[in-house]
């Protein structure tokens, strides 16, 4: 894959509004969709930290179709996998550095913001820590792209990860996993496209998800400007090669990675923290 300069994007909260026909809709909290003049003024706030890439960095920077992405590769042989939240509290409430404080750097190799959340920054649908479900599989009906169908479930244990359709985690998963969220919807299913996706539809927003491979390496995505939903399925399908892939959610989308510096300041709840094993 084509490798390019890491841009940068700022947080956008844009207002509510009806999205384009044939695009998802959004959850009430935050918008998608980030109109051309708002679009605008955030890239005018991109700092250029362009460069070399650090060996050592589990991300690299990608271009697929003409957009800025990010790419972090997770290995069950050299990482591990847990879900967090981020304080709910304080003067930088709801952002990675805030949890990222006092912690060992030196053991992440990344840190992704998981699932959506509400207005208290709890996680909506199915979550679990450290073996702890703190919240329910949600199998409701609702606005937003968290309700648009199917979503899914991102889980593991140990070196052992997953993504599948909510429904199918309901019937097939008796034994409760080491971490676990839910998200949606589903940007890859059985190596097809979510069927409500336009090509290249009209909405665009910094976005992320997360897909696996065959081998069982789980690829964290987050697009460095804005990106549409069919363009963000088809990298992970046709680039990443992964038959299932679940969309995390949009505009508040933020990525720590040590190696390279990038500490995104965005408003987050659940959080995904990829650790290095120890040798």
């Amino acid at each position: 894959m084509k490798r390019s300069a890491i841009i940068l994007s700022a947080l956008a909260l844009a207002a509510c509004e009806q999205q384009p026909a044939g695009e998802p809709v959004v959850r009430a909290e935050l918008s998608d969709a980030v109109a051309g003049d708002e679009l605008a003024a955030l890239e005018e706030l991109v700092p250029d930290v362009g460069g070399v890439p650090d060996p050592n960095s589990a991300c690299l920077p990608v271009t697929f179709e003409e957009t800025s992405l990010t790419h972090c590769t997770a290995d069950p042989a050299t990482h591990r996998i847990r879900t967090s939240l981020a304080p709910a509290s304080g003067e930088e409430f709801g952002t990675i550095s805030a949890w990222a404080a006092g912690r060992n750097e030196s053991a992440i190799a990344f840190v992704m913001n998981a699932g959506m959340y509400g207005d208290d920054l709890r996680p909506l649908g199915y979550f679990v820590q450290d073996g702890e479900r703190l919240a329910e599989l949600d199998r409701g009906e609702g606005s937003g792209n968290f309700y648009m169908k199917p979503n899914g479930v991102f889980f593991g244990t140990g070196g052992n990860w997953n993504i599948v359709e909510t429904g199918v985690f309901l019937r097939t998963i008796g034994t409760r996993p080491a971490f676990g969220t839910q998200s949606g919807p589903m940007l890859v299913m059985n190596g097809e496209l979510h069927p409500e996706f336009q090509e290249n539809g009209p909405s665009r927003a910094i976005r992320n998800g997360v897909g696996i491979d065959e081998e069982g390496r789980a690829h964290f995505v987050i697009s460095n400007e804005a990106i549409s939903f069919g363009r963000f399925a088809r990298f992970f399908r046709d680039e990443l090669q992964t038959p299932n892939a679940l969309f995390l959610d949009g505009n508040i989308s933020s990525l720590w990675n040590p190696a390279s510096g990038r500490m995104d300041e965005r408003r987050v709840g659940p959080l995904l923290v990829v650790e290095r094993i120890d040798d």
